[in-house]
């Protein structure tokens, strides 16, 4: 029992988020959030600078669904080829993520941005599967389910495991980065609403904080 200690924070953590997501969903359903939804939108698309389009979709790839899934299958063969075991099977987090994003797409209605605002993503497989970000359901956006979720995973494992004390320091702060750069990305290109990023940190995050859990699970003593 002691060993699962330092874990109640985290399992309490993925409770309260679960319950937000939730309310989000509610909330989002009950049309609460369609006028913050719209000014964001539209103070956004005010923003808009066409020279700025090429570096944002740039961006966008980096929650692509082929880049981070790369990266994951990359995280598993790591640990897997290191010696850590069962411990590659955190990348299960990113996988438990995906597919209820991708649940979320199919039975929650919540169309994205008209196509007159949004602006040109970057290339990627979910276009050819979903239709783009634009028109469809939309809720929560998977690039920020998939950001946070593999860009906090392999900070974690960063800090865990590098020599160098500086790439340990860096790894955070690196990933928190990309992390708002995607979420700025999402609504500078106006495909997302600013309450299908916010779905999409929320998911991210449970994804995130069960991986997590998964490598600080209590272990054996004669593992």
């Amino acid at each position: 029992m002691p060993a699962i200690a330092p874990l109640v924070p985290r399992l309490f953590a993925i409770a309260l988020l679960a319950v937000a997501y939730v309310a989000l969903t509610i909330a989002i359903s009950a049309g609460l959030f369609v006028s913050l939804d719209h000014q964001v939108a539209q103070a956004m698309h005010g923003m808009w600078q066409e020279s700025l389009h090429v570096p944002f979709q740039a961006i966008a790839e980096l929650g692509g669904l082929e880049v981070t899934s790369l990266l994951m299958i990359g995280l598993f063969f790591y640990l897997w080829r290191g010696g850590f075991g069962s411990d590659s099977f955190a990348v299960l987090g990113f996988v438990g993520a995906v597919t209820l994003e991708v649940l979320y797409k199919f039975l929650f209605f919540h169309p994205g941005p008209p196509h007159s605002i949004s602006h040109a993503d970057g290339p990627s497989i979910t276009e050819v599967l979903f239709g783009g970000g634009s028109g469809g359901n939309s809720f929560p956006s998977g690039h920020m389910v998939r950001t946070v979720v593999v860009y906090g995973l392999l900070a974690f494992v960063v800090r865990r495991l590098a020599v160098s004390r500086v790439v340990r320091a860096l790894a955070v702060p690196v990933a928190v980065l990309i992390i708002v750069l995607v979420a700025f990305d999402r609504l500078y290109l106006d495909v997302h609403w600013e309450s299908d990023v916010v779905g999409g940190l929320l998911l991210g995050a449970i994804g995130l904080l069960a991986a997590t859990v998964w490598l600080d699970r209590p272990r054996r003593a004669d593992n």
